[in-house]
């Protein structure tokens, strides 16, 4: 702990309301935040610097579960730094999202009867700046209602002036280096959007397909292969085998007819292929296929397109100008009425690539493209992991990290959109290739003309850690805040966006990397672990939520679940459970208020204070001890959970209960308490502030009349600990739990009172009597008190009258039925356990079920037999 309660202002006590109403209190709270500048980072400053950069949501999203949910463990870990004395950059902004950008403004100009081309691209450029200024970043207004701390005056946008400066400025030094080539590779075609694709805009899906089997060549010159996109083999320009392959040995060499056209095609051997699958052939398209495209590369073979960007076939007249789908059909028929089809197996389950932002199938499509060479840097990204420098955690996603940075192909950086960063290469009339730096003119006169295409927005996303802080210039924010403290991000794009970032920053800042730790979170899924998506009519919108039950509820619940590197699984129901816990801090703070709880002055001395009171206290410095251990190794569900019932079991539940006979007796030992449970609060609300915000800052200002906790100290550990205390109040909680039991056992209400004899004498529980009976509802024994009932607990005895309020008789024959049907289980279990002919025919499912019920009605006998024992004799 720390001695912040001393160093605050006399508490004002300010009667809170009889009840939290969020919707009340956030906005206006946030607001006040803001215009304190809490939220700022100075970069003057000589405090020790913690940096988290945001991952940028899209210009053209809304606040979702996902974002809700890793803004939360952001804020979470920046609101703590901050309060721990750092100087806190939680650095914002947002990212162009080129190709979804592009399709929202296209579809706007639709509804209009125009396209883009009716524009021309400098109008409708402009039109989606004026879309982003108007419609944009409605993502801002919805962070502030979740509570983002972040640094408002520092937000960025992707396609601003800096960062602009910065894609040219790396572009330039790549190219320079010979990092960045211009070059004919097969790459993710959509179709519909008319432009190249990035690994991570296509979603891959089981689809009906068609597998057809169809022959080759001619008399014993005939090969089978066998295809799912049987409209491409206008494109074939071989037939592949393996090499030792012996059933084709006599065809590798030779030139086989191609059906349908006038061409032949030569049979090729490759290692490539494996002669355990299909026939053992392949056909070999390398203007439509990856693999197919290497195969061509390696035997020096043609590449014939057959399809233009928007997947039409533009070759060999019957089938040209037909859809890649007509043509399918089309091409099966054709090369069935010739009885070249040897099989076809319909519907025929495969995976299929699809566009991920209008779902339109992708068709693998020979492209000349701009690439980045990412040999010797995702080299540099795989050894700061390797050497230490950068730590991915949880540590077990390390290797999933170094499988793909160490077998990354080179990245297909160009996009054939309007809207984005357009890549500042100039080419001359008489073949001229120049690049020009950001402070460089670019050539002029007849026949120039720049590259149309623009670059995939991954690429300057990937520079997002240091251009968000003025690079390439050398500022003094970049020198503070670079590289980042960590970066929070969902393992879902630890391949796309975290490995870019690692090459981008290993290359541009001399070795230095972007971030001193990776923290990767799972994804958030509905309560029964399904992914939340709208078809699946099980997404949730955050705000709906939170406009229900408070941003601190749902904050509360994400958190809550937030184990690193595993799903998230979120229902109403634990969000509700949240706001009740939100309540139940607000309760038991406006008690202790009424109360007289005071954060003024020293703390007294152990001395003076009740077993209780060192107990309490013993107990909240192992949880600030335990809490800050679990923050630094991102354990945002453990720390939760061990605030959630250190809050409101230990402190709500028992310290606060405890304490009420004290208050009420008054003197010296209340005033002592009521300081306890001051201190207690204090600590309390610090420590759960950087989770549920806005609760806690309401009640902390309250309690200590402090300026805010958004800037109060973060606890410490003072190393306080009172083992003999811990022992003593946990026994004691042992008694009340096994009377409160016992009474439920007997069916009394929770607020009904029974005469009750307590030996407490040579007990450590001698001073806690007046507790004991106001938690037990106990009243003091009578004249004509009668033992019914005696239990001996953790030394003490506590002798019970309930003549008054149970029928002993009844309650004996009701619990001699259940004792009997508990036995008559038993009986039933073990009769079939010990029949061996039945063991030996039973599926392990049916006897470990046999087995749980034996060890049910074991308990249950136990259970009802002390009942038993307890009453007295009927």
């Amino acid at each position: 702990m720390t001695d912040n309660a001393q160093q605050q202002p006399s508490a004002t006590h300010t009667e809170l309301p009889t009840q939290y109403a969020p919707a009340d209190v956030e906005g206006p709270l946030y607001e006040r935040w803001v215009e304190r500048g809490y939220f700022e980072a100075d970069a003057k400053s000589d405090k020790p610097a913690y940096t988290v950069v945001i991952p940028p949501p899209n210009v053209t999203g809304s606040l979702h579960l996902g974002h809700a949910f890793e803004h939360t463990l952001i804020d979470a870990l920046t609101r703590r730094k901050r309060m721990q004395g750092h100087e806190t950059l939680w650095q914002p902004g947002m990212d162009h999202a080129g190709i979804a950008t592009q399709n929202v403004v296209e579809r706007e100009l639709g509804k209009e009867g125009k396209s883009r081309h009716d524009l021309g691209r400098e109008a409708f450029v402009e039109r989606v700046w004026q879309w982003k200024a108007e419609s944009g970043g409605q993502i801002s207004g919805q962070m502030r209602r979740l509570g983002d701390g972040v640094a408002w005056s520092r937000e960025r946008f992707t396609m601003d002036e800096g960062l602009s400066q910065a894609v040219q400025t790396i572009f330039k030094r790549l190219y320079d280096d010979e990092l960045i080539y211009r070059a004919e590779r097969i790459i993710n075609w959509c179709p519909r959007c008319l432009t190249a694709i990035s690994d991570i805009e296509v979603e891959y899906q089981d689809d009906d397909g068609e597998l057809v089997s169809m022959k080759y060549g001619e008399g014993e010159e005939t090969i089978v292969v066998a295809t799912t996109r049987a409209e491409t083999m206008l494109g074939d320009t071989a037939v592949a085998v393996h090499p030792e392959d012996e059933r084709y040995k006599h065809l590798v060499g030779k030139l086989i007819k191609l059906p349908l056209t006038d061409r032949s095609i030569p049979v090729v051997a490759d290692e490539h292929v494996d002669p355990e699958f299909g026939t053992g052939a392949v056909k070999v398209t390398p203007a439509h296929d990856p693999n197919d495209f290497e195969i061509g590369q390696r035997h020096d073979l043609p590449a014939i397109t057959v399809m233009d960007e928007h997947a039409i076939i533009t070759v060999h007249g019957p089938f040209q100008g037909l859809d890649r789908f007509e043509a399918r059909s089309a091409i099966v028929a054709a090369l069935r009425a010739e009885g070249r089809i040897v099989a076809e197996k319909r519907p025929y389950v495969h995976s299929v690539g699809h566009c991920s932002r209008c779902k339109t199938t992708i068709e693998p499509r020979l492209s000349m493209q701009w690439w980045v060479k990412v040999g010797p840097l995702a080299k540099a990204a795989g050894d700061a992991v390797r050497d230490g420098k950068v730590k991915i955690h949880p540590q077990e996603m390390e290797k999933r990290y170094f499988d793909w940075v160490d077998n990354l192909h080179d990245w297909c950086i160009s996009r054939q959109l309007w809207w984005g960063h357009r890549i500042p290469v100039w080419y001359g009339p008489n073949g001229e290739i120049v690049c020009v730096g950001p402070n460089e003119e670019p050539p002029a006169g007849e026949g120039w003309h720049q590259d149309t295409d623009v670059l995939d927005t991954w690429f300057s996303s990937g520079l997002w850690p240091f251009s968000t802080m003025g690079w390439p210039e050398q500022t003094e924010s970049l020198a503070k805040f670079y590289p980042n403290s960590v970066l929070v991000t969902g393992y879902d794009i630890l391949f796309f966006w975290v490995a870019r970032m690692m090459m981008f920053g290993l290359y541009a800042m001399d070795g230095t990397p972007p971030f001193h730790t990776i923290a990767l979170h799972g994804m958030v899924r509905d309560q029964f672990g399904k992914k939340m998506s709208k078809s699946f009519g099980n997404a949730v919108n955050p705000l709906d939520w939170m406009d229900k039950y408070g941003s601190d509820a749902l904050r509360f619940t994400l958190a809550r679940g937030a184990n690193p590197g595993v799903d998230v699984p979120i229902g109403e129901d634990w969000v509700q459970g949240s706001r009740n816990f939100a309540n139940k801090i607000w309760n038991a703070t406006r008690f202790a208020l009424m109360n007289g709880a005071t954060v003024d002055g020293p703390l007294p001395d152990a001395s003076a204070m009740s077993a209780t009171d060192r107990w309490i206290l013993s107990r909240l410095n192992a949880v600030v001890a335990e809490v800050d251990a679990l923050y630094e190794d991102f354990q945002f569900a453990k720390l939760s959970d061990a605030l959630f019932h250190f809050a409101w079991d230990e402190v709500f539940d028992w310290y606060v209960e405890l304490s009420k006979t004290t208050f009420q007796a008054g003197g010296e030992p209340a005033e002592v308490s009521k300081r306890v449970l001051g201190e207690v609060l204090d600590v309390t609300l610090r420590l759960l502030h950087p989770v549920v915000p806005f609760v806690t800052e309401t009640l902390w200002t309250t309690l200590t009349g402090g300026e805010s906790v958004v800037v109060a100290e973060w606890p410490t550990d003072s190393g306080f600990r009172d083992a003999e205390a811990e022992r003593e109040i946990e026994s004691l909680q042992s008694v009340i739990t096994e009377v409160r039991r016992f009474r439920a056992d007997q069916g009394l209400q929770p607020g009904q009172r029974v005469p009750a004899r307590l030996t407490l004498d040579g007990t450590p529980f001698a001073p806690h009597e007046a507790a004991i009976r106001q938690l037990l509802r106990l009243q003091p024994e009578g004249d004509a008190f009668t033992t019914t009932a005696t239990l001996p607990v953790a030394g003490a005895e506590v002798a019970l009258d309930l003549s008054g309020t149970i029928d002993v008789a009844a309650e004996r024959k009701r619990l001699a039925k259940d004792l009997a049907a508990a036995e008559k289980e038993k009986a039933q279990a073990n009769a079939k356990l010990g029949n061996e002919a039945f063991l030996a025919k039973a599926p392990d499912n049916v006897v470990d079920k046999i087995r749980t019920r034996l060890a049910k009605a074991d308990e249950d006998i136990a259970r009802i037999q002390a009942q038993l024992d307890r009453l007295p004799a009927a």
